[in-house]
């Protein structure tokens, strides 16, 4: 009959229309199975909450997702960040320093 027959026709319109949607629900399932939108998630979020923003995010990224695996990169930034303030403290001594040494230059 006619009418099975467009039903039919419609029911494979509509498949077609659909298919590609289920191709991408398929494809979202199997990045999330394989854990890759946990990875740029937390890439994504280690770039928003840089202090110093890179000069080149997509650097950034390629370094963060290229990090070897068994690294802590949060620990790495904790250690990043002794160091930075290590580093001030430093300069803030020697620059004291150079002030107290050309003061007793000059008293000479």
């Amino acid at each position: 009959s006619s009418v099975s027959r467009m039903a039919a026709i419609a029911n494979a319109a509509v498949s077609s229309l659909t298919s590609p949607d289920a191709k991408k629900e398929e494809f979202r399932k199997y990045l999330e199975r394989s854990g890759v939108i946990d990875a740029l998630t937390k890439v994504l979020v280690g770039l928003y909450e840089e202090p110093e923003k890179p000069s080149n995010a997509i650097e950034f990224i390629k370094m963060t997702l290229g990090a070897p695996t068994g690294v802590d990169v949060d620990q790495l930034k904790a250690e990043n960040e002794t160091l930075r303030a290590e580093a001030a403290r430093l300069r803030e001594k020697v620059g004291a320093l150079e002030e107290k040494l050309g003061g007793a230059a000059a008293e000479e």
